[in-house]
């Protein structure tokens, strides 16, 4: 398996418990949506398996290593295999965009390598291959502070694609794109996940991405599974239970509005 959860729990150091009991399978290769309310514990999950933090509670491993067991120099190449795509990619500002997507290697550099590459990009050629299906190449030595929210957000994915990555994990990665071209890179994440065989874990909050380009979608509510199901099984049903009373007045009327033109969606796999 490349993840493996069983009954894991995470409580923050207040006492606030961000998962509960989350016992989950994900096979190499696989594509998977997480989807469900602000709070969720989305973000919580995906850090979790990024080993950005440990679990308090229960047994959790990623490409086959328990993060926890790990030394730290075990630990750093074990994330050296996973890519964490973020809804607001920490880009520093004066940052060139070739230097912020070389940066997806600098685990499997040797140091003098990558200090080398900070004053001069030694891999434009690969740097531009990673860009270019994204739309933009053109920025390639643009600086990240004159980029828009979306741009930033593909060069996050293009760092991520540049990594190669065993696991590529992405937290609302096609927030800041408008829905044209957030449809179009997550094709795109899709395909080349599955071209090269690497499993793919994204939270979104547009249910209906998560519908149309995943094959398999979970659904998350206050820190533990509601649902796990096939793409084309997941009901309205699943859908009001799981954006239920959340205090945005979203009622089930709402609800089934924004699931029945899911069930036409095309499905881009």
């Amino acid at each position: 398996m490349t993840i493996r959860l069983q009954a894991v729990g995470l409580a923050h150091p207040g006492g606030l418990v961000a998962l509960k009991d989350i016992d989950l399978d994900i096979r190499p290769g696989e594509r998977v949506a997480i989807i469900g309310p602000s709070g969720a514990g989305k973000t919580t999950l995906l850090r979790l398996l990024a080993t950005g933090i440990q679990a308090t509670s229960g047994h959790a491993e990623v490409l086959g290593e328990q993060p926890g067991a790990l030394s730290a120099r075990r630990l750093r190449q074990l994330r050296t295999r996973i890519g964490l795509v973020h809804q607001s990619p920490p880009l520093p500002p004066r940052q060139r965009v070739v230097t912020a997507v070389l940066a997806g290697r600098l685990g499997t550099w040797s140091l003098g390598r990558a200090l080398v590459s900070l004053c001069y990009p030694l891999d434009i050629a690969g740097v531009r291959e990673a860009l270019a299906p994204l739309d933009i190449e053109d920025k390639l030595f643009a600086r990240c502070d004159q980029l828009s929210g979306g741009q930033l957000q593909r060069v996050g994915i293009a760092r991520v694609l540049y990594q190669r990555a065993d696991l590529i994990l992405a937290d609302e990665p096609v927030s800041a794109m408008d829905p044209v071209l957030a449809a179009h890179t997550l094709a795109l994440l899709n395909r080349i996940a599955a071209e090269r065989g690497a499993t793919l874990v994204a939270s979104l909050h547009a249910v209906e991405l998560a519908l149309a380009h995943f094959p398999r979608v979970i659904g998350l509510r206050g820190g533990q599974l509601l649902f796990d199901r096939a793409a084309d099984a997941v009901t309205e049903a699943d859908l009001t239970e799981l954006y239920r009373n959340e205090g945005l007045a979203r009622s089930t009327d709402e609800t089934a509005q924004a699931a029945a033109p899911l069930r036409a969606a095309p499905r881009c796999l």
